[in-house]
């Protein structure tokens, strides 16, 4: 993967690229349709599709990143095993004729934490790694030269995770230092994920809900924990109907929880119901804690009045849902959280909702 710089580099033109593909590593290196995002697609098909990848997926263009290969056409987009080894070549080129004297060029590789974007705008970033090497002394450049590097043994505690206001980040960054002017910076993304264990409890979920003397039911869900590929089947019976209900939904509820503290957030809540459509976002009542709440799947399972006695089969493809799910994560670095929640919901034929929520584990089986 090459990454080049940009304007006001004295002509000076720096790729990096990481050693290794998923032809030369098939269990640490996978290929992905698309980069990761928190944003829901509108074509709730595009979900289904194969994982094969046949057009090269590229990245969009960002901010500090352009993505190319050697050749000057697209670069397919790849994400890393935990377990693998940050590796590759770093190129300086300087146009003919021209010379660049430097104080020093250093390859770096960073862990962090960013909460500088969205609610949390102007708050520093934390950096969990920070790594440091010598590529070059200092000397002047005038030529095309090509260096490697390696960050060996490093190990990565956290997914790479694109959120609304919080992001998790590997990058590598080569610096050349100059005599009174800011250094030539370049960086590159790692996309990195970690497989995870099935949990060793995995109880189903029982719950009678109802209201007195009105409505009661009494819905089942097979297991609790999920891996991102998996499928949530269950039943819902309906044990005393005296309203009348119109129709029933099932929604798929993604939960981002960031700030200090998260931790303290998140028991606190824990118990807590909520829903609804679309993104919201609230402060809590732990100073500069935020939640954002996004409906990521939502679909009728019912329409018409149940009796009583009437079993409704729920059966949900996680795979289906239009968006980037990734695993559960427990108050990570006490600076996030990112939970899953099923949020079964009744309209009547007043249009008044009836709602209960509940809390699922999602997990990685595999890469990609």
């Amino acid at each position: 993967m090459a990454f080049f710089g940009g304007l006001g580099t004295g002509g000076l033109q720096i790729r990096i690229r990481l050693t290794g593909s998923p032809e030369s590593h098939p269990h640490d290196i996978f290929y992905l349709r698309h980069r990761p995002s928190w944003k829901v697609r509108k074509n709730v098909f595009t979900a289904l599709k194969s994982h094969r990848i046949n057009p090269a997926p590229t990245l969009a263009p960002d901010r500090q990143l352009q993505h190319h290969q050697d050749d000057g056409g697209p670069q397919r987009i790849m994400v890393y095993s935990c377990d693998h080894d940050t590796e590759g070549e770093v190129t300086l080129n300087m146009p003919h004729g021209k010379k660049l004297d430097h104080l020093g060029i250093q390859v770096k590789f960073f862990g962090r934490i960013d909460m500088e974007a969205g609610a949390h705008e102007g708050r520093p970033h934390y950096d969990f790694i920070s790594l440091s090497k010598e590529l070059l002394p200092p000397g002047s450049l005038f030529d095309m030269r090509t260096i490697p590097f390696n960050f060996r043994g490093v190990e990565k505690i956290h997914e790479s995770y694109h959120g609304r206001n919080v992001s998790v980040k590997y990058f590598v960054r080569v610096e050349v230092q100059r005599q009174w002017l800011p250094p030539i910076t370049q960086e590159h993304e790692v996309l990195v994920q970690i497989p995870g264990v099935e949990p060793s409890v995995n109880e189903p979920i029982k719950m009678e809900v109802g209201i007195e003397d009105c409505l009661h039911i009494e819905f089942e869900y097979e297991k609790r924990c999920y891996h991102l590929h998996d499928v949530i089947c269950g039943k819902i019976n309906f044990l005393l109907v005296r309203i009348k209900i119109k129709h029933m939904e099932l929604a798929v509820i993604r939960r981002e929880t960031s700030g200090e503290g998260v931790a303290l957030s998140a028991a606190m809540s824990s118990a807590g119901g909520g829903g609804g459509g679309g993104t919201t976002g609230a402060k809590s009542d732990v100073q500069n804690i935020v939640t954002e709440t996004q409906t990521l799947l939502k679909y009728e399972i019912m329409d018409g009045a149940p009796v009583k006695g009437e079993l409704i089969p729920v059966r949900l493809y996680l795979r289906g849902i239009p968006a980037d799910v990734t695993p559960t994560y427990h108050a990570e670095n006490n600076r996030f959280s990112v939970r899953y929640f099923l949020n079964l919901v009744l309209v009547d034929e007043e249009d008044r909702r009836y709602f209960k929520q509940q809390e699922i584990i999602l997990w990685r089986k595999e890469l990609g």
